[in-house]
């Protein structure tokens, strides 16, 4: 990752510096994902980010703040630790997948639809 550059506006002495704006394919070299996720995830509103014209753009903020979204608590607390700290509630616990019914017997089986064309006798 490159270093952070203090950006100045041109008169402004006392002021803080601006924050560093990272591409989303620099954000997701860092996470280690593709940037099609994190362009993604900021078009569906689901990590924070900043729109610059038509580009989304990150601040150091801004990864730290996806980092402790995406993170996962372990489901019971060890031991020897109070009971009160319960566990960080994360999107990816919320949308857990159920568990897959087994196929009951009494069920119709399905099939498939013989072909409406063959592959050398098109019907137009």
């Amino acid at each position: 990752m490159p270093p952070a550059l203090a950006y100045r506006r041109p008169g402004t002495e006392g002021e803080a510096p601006l924050p560093r704006l990272y591409r989303p394919e620099e954000i997701a070299e860092i996470l280690g994902c593709s940037a099609w996720w994190v362009k993604d995830r900021a078009r569906r509103r689901l990590i924070p980010h900043t729109r610059v014209g038509r580009a989304y753009r990150f601040t150091a903020d801004h990864l730290a703040e996806i980092v402790r979204l995406y993170e996962e608590r372990p489901a019971r607390p060890a031991q020897g630790t109070p009971a009160s700290a319960a566990p960080v509630s994360t999107p990816a616990a919320q949308a857990a997948p159920q568990p897959r019914r087994l196929l009951d017997a009494s069920a119709p089986r399905l099939r498939a639809r013989p072909p409406r064309r063959t592959q050398y006798d098109t019907v137009a």
